[in-house]
């Protein structure tokens, strides 16, 4: 199939975010056409993640005004010159860690963060900074992690685009585009979770519920989940939990003293799937000395500090973050496919709400109240 490479901007909708926490505004925008190693994608589907929010109530990279939006599923548009690999009518899903193959880190089983298109928070495309996005008044829209995928259509580095069978559900391949795959990338890669081990979870929310998902697929035999709100307890073990505690019914005993009783000595994996200093500290005291490793995963705010007991540490236990769960996303992606199409991964119910992208703003709320897990947005549900 020959690349069809178009010369013309495209005119299209889009939700923007004009300023910090206010609502978002559905616009018609103007989307370049693909540069080199770059391609423009037909958006269908996209869904909402706590990162959106953390970029929207502008606690990392304060930049306005821009389009949000990072987990997708789309089908190629048009692909810019040097692309190969790819053409119109392809599959995808855009991420927001690329993958070249070539460098070093890629090269490598101890790194999943390319070398050669470095990973960037702050907006612009990762080769020249610039933007492809421009309102109806032919002012610039930032882009966000280099995805924006609250538009009709997107432009994204090669580096950056995963082809997918079509047969993949695309409500299914646009969770594994950050939210699912970092969750179960965090327990099969970052953490490699042993089979028989005991897990704990802090905070089960979409990412954490994938944790749990990859930890029992990896064959953890006691999966413990830790949340405030008590209902998470049942939606926990729908996705495997084995025992749940909510520290805020604990009474005068901490959530570590409690772990610690019941595992006999603690934890041999934890992961924080919150971004709060106090709970990152906890996960780590819970874990068991000498071989404990926690798992870092929550994103909160860029100044924030986590406070280790140095003779803690001393004493083998080790702590590391993970972007995207430590999975290379062209290598692992169509894999955490294959094994929820053979139903190994079992993440569908993760999502609770779908709508279209005229209603994105009540996506944001029942994020926000509690509501939800993940909520798809359709961009032709409204047409």
């Amino acid at each position: 199939m020959v690349e069809e490479r178009s010369p013309k901007p495209i005119h299209c909708k889009a939700a923007v975010c004009r300023a910090a926490g206010e609502p978002l505004t559905i616009e018609d925008i103007v989307v370049d056409p693909p540069k080199a190693y770059e391609i423009r994608i037909r958006v269908i589907c996209s869904s909402l993640c706590h990162t959106d929010v953390t970029f929207w109530k502008a606690k990392v990279a304060p930049v306005f005004p821009r389009i949000l939006g990072h987990e997708a599923y789309g089908v190629v548009e048009s692909v810019g010159e040097n692309v190969e690999g790819f053409a119109a009518g392809d599959t995808v899903v855009p991420t927001f860690l690329g993958q070249c193959d070539h460098c070093g880190s890629c090269t490598s089983e101890h790194s999943n963060v390319c070398d050669s298109v470095p990973f960037i928070i702050g907006p612009g495309m990762r080769r020249d900074g610039t933007t492809r996005f421009w309102d109806a008044q032919g002012n610039p829209l930032h882009d966000l992690l280099a995805v924006s995928s609250f538009s009709e259509y997107t432009v994204v580095d090669v580096n950056q685009v995963v082809k997918l069978d079509p047969a993949v559900p695309p409500k299914l391949a646009c969770l594994l585009s950050c939210g699912a795959g970092t969750g179960v990338g965090a327990a099969w890669r970052s953490a490699k979770v042993e089979p028989g081990s005991a897990v704990a979870v802090f905070g089960l929310g979409s990412v954490g519920l994938a944790v749990v998902q990859g930890a029992k697929m990896c064959g953890a035999s006691k999966i413990i989940g830790v949340d405030l709100n008590p209902d998470k307890e049942e939606v926990g073990r729908s996705f495997g939990v084995t025992d749940f505690v909510n520290p805020s019914q604990l009474g005068n005993r901490s959530v570590i003293e409690v772990i610690v009783e019941m595992t006999g000595g603690g934890v041999d994996y934890s992961f924080e799937c919150i971004g709060v200093p106090s709970v990152m500290t906890d996960a780590f005291r819970c874990t068991k000395m000498g071989k404990g490793k926690t798992i870092m995963l929550g994103l909160g705010r860029d100044s924030d500090e986590v406070c280790l007991p140095s003779l803690e540490l001393l004493f083998g236990r080790c702590v590391m973050g993970s972007l995207f769960g430590g999975i290379k996303p062209k290598t692992d992606i169509p894999i955490l496919a294959k094994k929820c199409m053979d139903k190994e991964l079992q993440l569908d119910a993760l999502v609770t709400h779908e709508l279209g992208l005229q209603e994105i703003n009540t996506a944001f709320d029942l994020l926000l109240q509690g509501k939800c897990l993940r909520c798809i947005i359709w961009m032709d549900k409204d047409k």
